[in-house]
């Protein structure tokens, strides 16, 4: 069993011609091209579903150098039925990507969601069982993938957010970690588990840990900060195969930030020799939105210079955003994170029309800053 890489040439004509003319318009390179001349890597998510959308294939093919699934790498995708695989919608964003000499990360192994109901019912079996599923799940997307993947998030959001946060549901939680059917099956183990179970079957890739909420200033947020960094510090210490720490970035305007805090995180997980990616970035507008399409474009840019450069500073040679246009954003379509007063939140590079926002140029003054 493995991926399937149709080689074709996607939209041939019709999407060289958007190119030539989004280019013209747009005034320049990319932010692929302009990341990787500062030494960085620039990626986004992607919906299979819309590829064969010209506009947003192009925008990806101008915009991106490294593209992640969102949907179509976890397990509910991947293995719907127990025992039954499908490959295809991930197979046409690989298609994509080798076609347009892209990379690709996969995203995610074990998470606590988009999981199918019938793993959910197999894992309240008890320990045997979990191990058996995760080793055969491990046995058929690791090999068939690798042509292709060569980073995985093995484990996602495993760390409970803390109590009191205003900003984020509290998770119910054992010590440090979230309560899923994966710790009540395996007990804390289960993450190191996952680990070592996907470097068994590959010794050449990268192992990532991912999660959420970890850059703002808060007390809540330095909390998370502190379980993630004793958690990794348990795996760096049994010698587990971790190789890097990946933040998702869905920056809050209504949370506070300061850099000082945040480097000092990034600093003690470097420390560790972990590397640090950026991997989900977008921005959720305030409650209360300044006047005026230019003022909010603003804010948002402000927040991603300093959370994006300061990553950068400390390390960090990987970022993607949670797409590429706002009108394409999971913050237009979720109703726990859309706006309540109908507004859309510009939280990505890129407008409805596809323009480029002051949000893209604060990624291009970001990546500019770590050259200088």
């Amino acid at each position: 069993m493995s991926l399937h890489l149709p080689r074709r040439h996607l939209f041939g004509a019709a999407l060289a011609g958007l190119l030539a003319r989004q280019a013209a318009a747009q005034g320049g390179e990319g932010l692929a091209a302009i990341a990787r001349d500062n030494g960085i890597t620039f990626g986004t998510a992607v919906d299979s579903t819309k590829l064969g959308d010209a506009t947003y294939a192009a925008q990806l093919v101008a915009e991106a150098q490294l593209l992640v699934p969102e949907w179509e790498a976890k397990w509910a995708a991947l293995q719907p039925r127990q025992g039954t695989f499908d490959f295809s919608p991930l197979g046409s964003i690989a298609s994509f990507a080798q076609a347009h000499g892209k990379q690709l990360r996969g995203h995610a192994l074990v998470w606590h969601e988009a999981m199918p109901p019938w793993l959910t019912e197999s894992l309240a079996e008890g320990a045997a069982k979990a191990r058996s599923l995760l080793a055969a799940h491990l046995d058929g997307v690791l090999p068939a993938t690798r042509p292709a993947i060569r980073d995985w998030d093995v484990v996602n959001e495993a760390v409970a957010n803390s109590e009191g946060n205003p900003f984020t549901a509290r998770t119910p939680a054992q010590g440090d970690l979230r309560d899923t059917p994966w710790l009540r099956a395996l007990g804390p183990g289960y993450i190191e588990e996952a680990f070592r179970a996907a470097r068994e079957r590959d010794r050449t890739l990268r192992l990532t840990y991912n999660d959420y909420g970890l850059e703002g200033d808060t007390p809540w947020v330095e909390e998370k900060r502190q379980r993630v960094l004793r958690l990794l510090r348990r795996l760096v210490g049994a010698q587990c195969p971790v190789d890097a720490l990946g933040l998702q970035a869905h920056l809050l305007m209504d949370e506070p930030f300061r850099p000082e805090p945040f480097a000092a995180f990034l600093r003690a997980v470097r420390e560790l020799g972990l590397a640090v990616l950026v991997t989900e970035l977008d921005v959720r507008e305030a409650r209360q939105l300044p006047a005026g399409l230019p003022a909010r474009d603003a804010a948002v840019a402000g927040r991603v210079r300093q959370v994006i450069g300061t990553a950068l500073e400390q390390g960090c040679r990987t970022v993607l955003t949670w797409g590429l246009s706002d009108k394409d954003s999971w913050l237009a379509r979720e109703p726990d994170v859309m706006r309540k007063d109908g507004q859309v939140h510009r939280g990505l590079p890129l407008d409805d029309a596809g323009a480029r926002k002051a949000m893209w140029q604060a990624l291009v003054t970001a990546f500019g800053t770590r050259r200088g």
